[in-house]
């Protein structure tokens, strides 16, 4: 019953905001869904002291489909992974929604916006306590339709319309793989239950599959097809360039989709299929090389970026590319462990930018900021708490995680277990300086807003401040809690990740060199110091060094020219395609021959029979006659002939 209430409360929010908020009101939306939603982390926060490392067991709701032998029941999966994983979601959820009374006040559709974040939170929850793969795909589709919303909520903005569009149909291509991936799964297993699937790996794991053309170890097949579902839904290389265009839409759904929540469904794909992957030594060097080259990729775009919610975004992209390759080196374990503690303090760096964006009078551009910190006191603390923790300072959140995952990938065996560690180190320095860059720019220096907005600057509400608050604990303590994710002895996972028997990276990982644990130390202070340097110390300094690495600069600040790329290679193209088809084939042949063609022949026949119309006996006589002389002829031809 508390994992029942858990999953569903959200959903009964959402119906009552989403069909009864106009009756209802603003207010009593708020309350309805921020209190559902407490219900929801309430139950998620005993859920976790009493489920956590203990066996997992299975809570039925239904049953859904049963066609043959395929049986497909709606089941809640509980064991420290979904433990983990709902508390995260709901938790975090919770905060989201506290903040957006807030941060939303003033907007027309509240109702509307918090059935929203309601429906995409149940879609979320149904996704980590799937037991099979169509719940899975369940969730996993409800997440997609729910950002879409989201992201579009101002739909009266060109900008977010497309935004929204982008994010729909980026994610369909990376869902494509992953209906492959679950129609092959089903396939060579026979099932779609996960206990099934996963009892069934090792014996399955010599065997090959033929598809494409080719032959391919079987489980590299599933692995890379439910991989690049993972890849659309989690911001990957190349199906990452949704994810800047999503700051379209409202601050706390940024927070929402881009820190605990939508991008991590594809990091907790990979780590619930640890079984599988474990015997995918294909599919996981592909995850690997993905996630290091997106981890670097993005941290180089966030160096020159200017708006505050896409400096965040990209951010994201890049940490988790950390995730995923921490998986690939085969330890699911550290990238679970910063996917959680990821998600405290990227919410807390994406509602902080909402508190400066409120304090700013909805400015955006780093550049037309400044001098603020005296002013927003508390936003300007939580934000460098945030920040200590995405560098990884020593005894925040992302401290303990960012630094577990480089040393496994230093201590890895696997294929590409070096190229990971060294971009990752390079990712480090670079998310330093990018981290006290916007620090920087936001809020030291001279003011550089005009004075009718610098008048306005004010701190936040406390219904906006105390969920930051409450998300700064968490970015501090989240680490020190979690770290019995990453120790080779420990039951934490009590078999909700599986390490095959080959794997010994946990181990290792705790014998790596010395010079390798203080790596990340070492980036960090790189890092952040060179921010300083450039953007305090000496001001003008940025400027100069952008001006000097004209193209290089560009081509960060262009976003490597994938948008351009994909433009060139597939809108402009699918555009031209379109454009044959429809004035070659549609107008020149279709509409020529057939309908336009037929109305053409009739309206042509028309005219000429209305010219017999005359209205004179005779011309009538005529006729008649001619037709008269035509039946006798055709009488005599059949009599004679």
């Amino acid at each position: 019953m508390l994992q029942i209430l858990l999953v569903f409360s959200p959903l009964l929010g959402a119906i009552v905001a989403g069909f009864f908020g106009r009756l209802i009101g603003d207010r009593a939306s708020q309350w309805v869904t921020c209190g559902l939603m407490g219900v929801s982390a309430l139950c998620a926060w005993i859920n976790l002291f009493a489920n956590l490392g203990e066996p997992m067991f299975q809570v039925e709701i239904m049953r859904w489909i049963s066609v043959g032998s395929f049986d497909a029941r709606w089941m809640l999966r509980v064991d420290s992974l979904s433990t983990i994983m709902m508390l995260v979601v709901s938790f975090i959820s919770f905060l989201i929604h506290v903040y957006s009374v807030g941060y939303m006040a003033h907007d027309n559709s509240i109702p509307r916006f918090m059935s929203y974040l309601s429906l995409f939170t149940f879609a979320m929850l149904m996704l980590v306590t799937s037991d099979n793969l169509i719940q899975l795909f369940f969730g996993w589709e409800g997440v997609g339709l729910a950002s879409y919303l989201l992201i579009g909520f101002w739909y009266t903005r060109p900008s977010a319309c497309a935004a929204a569009i982008k994010a729909f149909i980026v994610n369909r291509v990376g869902d494509f793989g992953l209906v492959l991936g679950v129609a092959a799964t089903f396939l060579v297993f026979d099932s779609i239950q996960y206990d099934v699937i996963f009892g069934k790996t090792h014996e399955i794991a010599s065997t090959t599959i033929h598809a494409f053309g080719h032959d391919f170890q079987t489980l590299n097949l599933i692995g890379v097809l439910l991989f690049i579902g993972a890849m659309g839904k989690s911001a990957q290389l190349p199906l990452h360039t949704w994810l800047p265009d999503a700051m379209e839409g409202p601050t706390p759904v940024s927070a929402l989709i881009h820190a605990a929540t939508m991008v991590t469904a594809g990091v907790f794909l990979v780590a619930r299929f640890s079984p599988l992957y474990e015997y995918a030594p294909a599919a996981t060097t592909l995850i690997t090389f993905i996630g290091a080259s997106t981890a670097i990729f993005a941290a180089t775009v966030g160096l020159t970026q200017f708006d505050i919610k896409r400096v965040i975004a990209y951010s994201t992209c890049s940490q988790l590319g950390y995730m995923f390759f921490a998986c690939g080196v085969g330890v699911y374990g550290a990238g679970i462990f910063h996917l959680y503690t990821h998600a405290f303090f990227k919410a807390l760096l994406f509602l902080g930018a909402g508190s400066v964006i409120h304090a700013m009078s909805d400015e955006q551009d780093m550049r037309r900021m400044g001098g603020i910190w005296k002013h927003i006191k508390i936003t300007y603390a939580v934000m460098w708490i945030g920040t200590l923790a995405l560098i990884g300072f020593p005894g925040f959140a992302g401290y303990f995680s960012k630094d577990a995952i480089l040393e496994a990938a230093w201590a890895s065996d696997r294929p590409l277990h070096f190229y990971a560690f060294w971009l990752g180190v390079i990712a480090a320095v670079l998310t330093a300086f990018y981290s006290g860059r916007l620090i920087w720019l936001t809020f030291h220096g001279e003011p550089r807003a005009d004075e009718e907005t610098m008048h306005h600057v004010h701190e936040s509400p406390p219904v906006m401040t105390i969920p930051l608050i409450v998300l700064a604990a968490g970015a501090v303590l989240a680490g020190w809690l979690g770290q019995g994710m990453v120790e080779p002895e420990s039951e934490f996972w009590a078999g909700s990740i599986y390490y095959g028997e080959h794997n010994h990276v946990l181990h290792a990982m705790h014998e790596v060199p010395f010079l390798v644990r203080l790596a990340p130390f070492f980036a960090m202070v790189v890092g952040l110091g060179l921010s300083y340097y450039c953007y305090m110390a000496r001001p003008g300094l940025s400027v100069r060094i952008a001006e000097a690495a004209g193209p290089i600069n560009r081509f960060f600040f262009n976003k490597w020219y994938f948008d351009e790329l994909y433009d060139l290679l597939f809108v402009r193209t699918a555009k031209a395609l379109g454009l044959v088809f429809w004035r070659g084939g549609d107008v020149g042949i279709i509409d020529r021959f057939g309908p336009d063609g037929v109305a053409a022949s009739t309206l042509f026949t028309a005219r000429r029979a209305t010219r017999l119309q005359t209205g004179y006996l005779y011309h009538y006589a005529f006729v008649m006659l001619i037709g008269v002389a035509a039946l006798v002829s055709w009488y005599l031809y059949l009599t004679l002939g």
